[in-house]
């Protein structure tokens, strides 16, 4: 048996532990996101090959890999009993989040490829988030809650080109991008109430939802828009 201090960790991330109700649902959320990743990312990587947009397949591959590393990750941490195993996969679990909002990124930022703009925004989300993984892999212990508003800093710094992508992209294309990172942000409320009975379940809800409507933001972008 872990002793309390451990379970109180930068790597736990649990102020009490979870009952068996709370890691039956969390694993019933992500499980679903898998399915959901795995099901709908062959139907896009499919027209997307044959179809739609064989060029941007190297851009997607990106994007569906890191999708289905961040759920994956995550489910294996997150259901993993306190030990030395999870405290490796919690290094791997934050990276992974860098990992996943650069990978989001590089579909949209594709169609921006040889310009400027494009070529200083792939460079920035990148750069940034590789950082953020490196650090996460070496020193998570240091930043804590900090990392919060590095995802989000990373997450909306395509506001800073939303007129570019407007001009590029179909107006429901961008309406989904919106929503799936307004999802993420809200959701965050739920991953600080580490109090609230199912709050884990229920971030990870807003994580699904959030990463469901970017899945579906590129969809419509390279396969429905394109047919």
């Amino acid at each position: 048996m872990p002793d309390t201090k451990s379970s109180y960790s930068w790597w736990s991330r649990q102020h009490r532990p979870y009952s068996v109700g709370e890691l039956v649902a969390d694993g019933i959320v992500h499980g679903l996101g898998l399915l959901v990743a795995i099901a709908a990312g062959s139907v896009l990587l499919a027209y997307a090959v044959f179809v739609t947009a064989p060029e941007a397949v190297p851009a997607l591959l990106v994007y569906l890999g890191s999708l289905l590393a961040v759920l994956g990750v995550s489910m294996a941490y997150n259901l993993w009993p306190v030990s030395p195993v999870k405290k490796v996969l919690a290094r791997f679990d934050q990276a992974a989040i860098f990992l996943f909002i650069a990978g989001s990124y590089t579909p949209f930022l594709a169609v921006m490829g040889g310009t400027t703009i494009g070529t200083i925004m792939t460079t920035f989300v990148w750069g940034a988030s590789l950082i953020g993984v490196a650090l996460k892999l070496i020193v998570p212990e240091r930043f804590g809650r900090l990392a919060i508003v590095l995802y989000l800093a990373i997450g909306w710094s395509g506001i800073l080109v939303f007129q570019s992508l407007a001009q590029s992209l179909p107006p429901t294309t961008m309406w989904l991008v919106l929503a799936g990172g307004v999802t993420y942000s809200l959701g965050i409320i739920f991953h600080l109430w580490e109090k609230l009975k199912f709050q884990n379940a229920l971030w990870h809800v807003f994580v699904v939802a959030g990463a469901s409507l970017h899945l579906w933001a590129v969809i419509d972008f390279m396969v429905i828009h394109r047919l």
